[in-house]
């Protein structure tokens, strides 16, 4: 199969072309933002914290609601009033001076993204067929990854020059991509949303499908991988390798390079809930690999290259491990989702992104600085407990789905 990072024309593409533009400015944002609150705003790396958790706790609840949302007034216009919503609040964070303005902020940018985020999925399950929707989501994630490089080059610039002036142009640049995100999805077609019969029981009819909540807290535990690469794995290699400090940078260019060129390769193989649950059940396996791998690179007296080596070893299995649990994740999500909630159910299964981003860097960096060696065994026997478990879950899910269906 012949690499291809281009999605198909059409409503693919022009979903893709969203994804670009916005993800360029977060690439930005993600790289200077903490040192804009700090040398800027005058927080304290405590109050930082503090703050993102409590936005993004909000944001995984709000997630659900703003996609219910989507259901009910249409996933496009949704869509588009949350990217200004977005581009709105990443533009307050210019005028923010005391920690309560900045929790302020920070609770509307992480409502607003992640109601984007289930609008978004809610948009994509309206327009692609349901048998190209892991794949137009491929495509999608590439180009995330895409974007975020070049937005975090742009942000480098930023950083370099270290002034205030340069740091404001990078949240300018962050609020105008999502404005202009918005623009782009309003290229997409309106669709009619096929409300659910039973419309008054339906609402919020995901906090009641337990086999659903049982397959998204699995997905939960896997998705603790994204601040592994981000966070521990460079404290690990700063503390407790010999590794030079460069590898951090080989790491996370070698993680966004596979994604973007193998990413649409690897779900390629997903095609219904069986293969998904396969390609998930794999990506357990290939991330304890991963976690074992790692815990070599920091054995007494291993040489500074072989160290590099090792690392780079463990971050491939790593992003092969994160490439098929993506693939077999998408297709799960889709298809447990009832037709008409795709919005709710979306916004409920993607929780496990800001979960994953409140409560990850004080697990990982406990499991994997704190304890070393046993703390990697441990992420990654995780990691494969919860690969292996989803395939009866998702059963389970499906069984549930299909009586269901049969009592409406």
């Amino acid at each position: 199969m012949p690499l291809r990072i281009v999605p198909p024309s059409g409503s693919p593409r022009t979903l893709a072309l969203a994804q670009l533009v916005n993800s360029l400015g977060d690439g930005a944002y993600y790289v200077c933002s903490a040192l804009y609150f700090a040398r800027v705003v005058g927080l304290s790396p405590a109050r930082i914290g503090l703050g993102l958790t409590v936005a993004w706790g909000i944001g995984s609840l709000a997630g659900v609601a703003l996609g219910q949302l989507a259901d009910r007034r249409g996933p496009r216009p949704t869509a588009v009033v949350l990217a200004l919503a977005t581009s709105a609040s990443v533009a307050s964070f210019l005028f923010v001076r005391s920690f309560t303005l900045f929790l302020l902020a920070a609770c509307c940018y992480a409502t607003a993204q992640c109601g984007l985020a289930a609008a978004r999925q809610a948009l994509l399950a309206s327009l692609v067929a349901k048998e190209e929707r892991t794949g137009t989501l491929a495509y999608l994630q590439s180009t995330l990854n895409a974007g975020l490089a070049v937005g975090a080059a742009l942000g480098g610039f930023a950083l370099h020059f270290g002034s205030r002036e340069a740091h404001l142009s990078v949240f300018v640049l962050d609020a105008a991509a999502f404005a202009l995100c918005a623009l782009v999805l309003l290229r997409l077609p309106d669709v009619r949303v096929d409300h659910p019969p039973h419309r008054t029981a339906a609402r919020q009819a995901v906090f009641r499908d337990l086999p659903y909540a049982v397959v998204t807290f699995l997905n939960m535990i896997m998705l603790l991988r994204m601040p592994l690469i981000s966070l521990a794995i460079p404290l690990w290699i700063v503390e407790r390798t010999s590794a030079p400090g460069w590898a951090v940078s080989a790491l996370l260019v070698l993680n966004t390079g596979a994604v973007m060129l193998f990413q649409v390769r690897t779900a390629a193989a997903v095609r219904d809930l069986p293969s998904a649950t396969r390609t998930v059940r794999r990506g357990g396996v290939a991330m304890l690999a991963s976690c074992a791998v790692f815990a070599l690179s920091a054995a007494a007296g291993v040489p500074a290259r072989v160290a590099v080596a090792v690392l780079l070893a463990g971050a491939a299995l790593q992003v092969w491990g994160e490439m098929m649990q993506s693939a077999g994740a998408w297709q799960i999500s889709f298809d447990l989702a009832p037709a008409g909630r795709h919005g709710q159910y979306q916004g409920f299964f993607g929780a496990g992104v800001p979960v994953a981003r409140m409560l990850g860097p004080v697990l990982l960096t406990t499991l994997v600085v704190g304890l070393g060696v046993i703390g990697w065994l441990i992420l990654g026997a995780l990691f494969l407990a919860a690969g292996l478990a989803m395939g009866p879950a998702v059963r389970r899910a499906g069984k549930a789905r299909t009586a269901t269906a049969y009592a409406v």
